[in-house]
């Protein structure tokens, strides 16, 4: 009972637009505090912070948030839609999957989804409208092409979800990438889809000389090379995910001081937002654990376990129940909120099903990639919307829904193919 007032006073807190850091830690000290006193409760913070800090796993948070730091201020963007455009951009609707493509590549170097669509918008946006494409597949490629960036490795989110479960963050990185590039490849056939169906939405741009083309794919090396850096570093055995961190961090900003960009101030900046935001996923992961720890005292996991094994279900049910609960929880919380609230109650359960805590977080963050841009709370269209003031929201909405659609075939693939999360991790075992 404390615990089911506890759920709704975290989602009253949320639906009213309280931090999440503020909502899950309020309710997760006050339900600690009716179990075991208020002074037990409190000294959780003080325990839980150290803990959450000290933690080695953690430094790998705030290196890699300075690498898309410093890889949002090098010009990589522009370099990777450049290229794309040369190669596809003379084709109908080439310039959507170019960002698609191009968002994609971005995310393996930022590992940010509201980073990735706001960095995107203003590098795909204009060329788009000034081909004449409509407004719902211009601004709806970027807002799902940005999604792209919570689950292609390196992920902030799989990160977060690698502390809660205890699960190998390398594995889960390894695990994002064919996932990854199947998100990608369906999201170009729903580009496809929509032109076939109005082929004025996405019209075909210039062709460009193969010089110009063998020049734009050039300029790529950057993003290639500090990819290759980071993840081959970690599955050739040089170094762990925070050292690939550290590293990436430095190669970006030696890049980004190769292309003369690296002035005192885009450093200060750069630093700056970094500081901030790992501060403030600092205070969101003490907040979660304050309100798992709550879960675990009111003995919610194994509850919930045995309430599940009485009912005698398939597993597969289980996992279609959970999903769906995810895909509610989407339309009315932003993402994070959602994974941090949820994870603690269910990957307990979806062990003691026998199914794999890695596939697991593959699903978990392919459902959040789709409450980045479900309605009414979709965080990559607000964003996009910020930056695109001129673009009505409605129209962000309706050009997410065939990309919506393409998300929910890759679910389906992830759940009956679980090879496609499972082969990397297993053959780097």
């Amino acid at each position: 009972m404390i615990v089911a007032i506890a759920f709704f006073i975290l989602f009253a807190l949320l639906l009213l637009r309280t931090p999440i850091a503020v909502a899950t830690g309020m309710v997760g000290i006050g339900g600690l505090a009716v179990y075991q006193g208020l002074g037990p409760a409190l000294s959780q913070v003080g325990i839980i912070a150290t803990e959450t800090v000290l933690t080695y796993e953690f430094a790998v948070i705030p290196l890699f948030i300075l690498m898309g730091a410093f890889i949002s201020r090098s010009g990589i963007a522009e370099e990777l839609y450049r290229a794309c455009h040369a190669l596809i951009g003379h084709r109908r609707g080439g310039l959507a999957i170019a960002t698609v493509v191009a968002c994609g590549g971005f995310g393996a170097v930022c590992g940010s989804s509201l980073a990735t669509a706001a960095t995107m918008s203003r590098v795909a946006y204009p060329p788009m409208k000034r081909y004449g494409y409509s407004d719902a597949l211009a601004s709806g490629s970027i807002a799902a092409g940005g999604t792209l960036g919570i689950l292609i490795p390196p992920s902030i989110a799989l990160v977060f979800y690698g502390i809660l479960t205890e699960t190998d963050i390398g594995q889960l990185f390894i695990a994002g990438l064919l996932p990854g590039v199947v998100g990608i490849l369906l999201y170009a056939g729903a580009v496809v889809a929509v032109t076939l169906a109005d082929s004025k939405a996405g019209p075909a741009a210039d062709r460009l000389p193969l010089a110009a083309r063998l020049r734009a794919l050039r300029d790529i090396w950057a993003t290639g090379l500090l990819f290759l850096i980071v993840m081959g570093g970690i599955y050739g055995g040089l170094f762990s995910p925070t050292e690939s961190a550290g590293i990436g961090a430095v190669g970006a900003l030696l890049i980004t001081a190769a292309r003369g960009r690296a002035t005192w101030s885009m450093i200060r900046d750069a630093l700056a937002d970094a500081t901030t935001t790992t501060v403030a996923l600092i205070a969101i992961l003490i907040g979660a654990f304050l309100f798992a720890n709550l879960i675990n005292v009111a003995n919610v996991p194994q509850a919930l376990v045995a309430w599940i094994e009485s009912l005698d279900l398939a597993p597969l049910v289980v996992i279609a129940a959970i999903i769906g609960v995810y895909l509610v929880l989407g339309c009315v919380l932003e993402s994070m909120s959602m994974m941090l609230l949820t994870v603690p109650v269910f990957y307990p359960l979806v062990e003691s099903l026998g199914y794999d805590l890695i596939w697991f977080g593959i699903v978990v963050v392919v459902v959040t990639e789709i409450s980045l841009i479900t309605p009414p709370i979709g965080l990559n269209v607000f964003v996009l919307q910020a930056v695109l003031p001129q673009v009505r929201i409605a129209s962000v909405f309706r050009g997410v829904m065939p990309f919506i659609a393409a998300d929910v075939v890759r679910l389906l693939l992830i759940l009956f193919v679980p090879w496609l999360s499972l082969a990397l991790p297993q053959l780097m075992r």
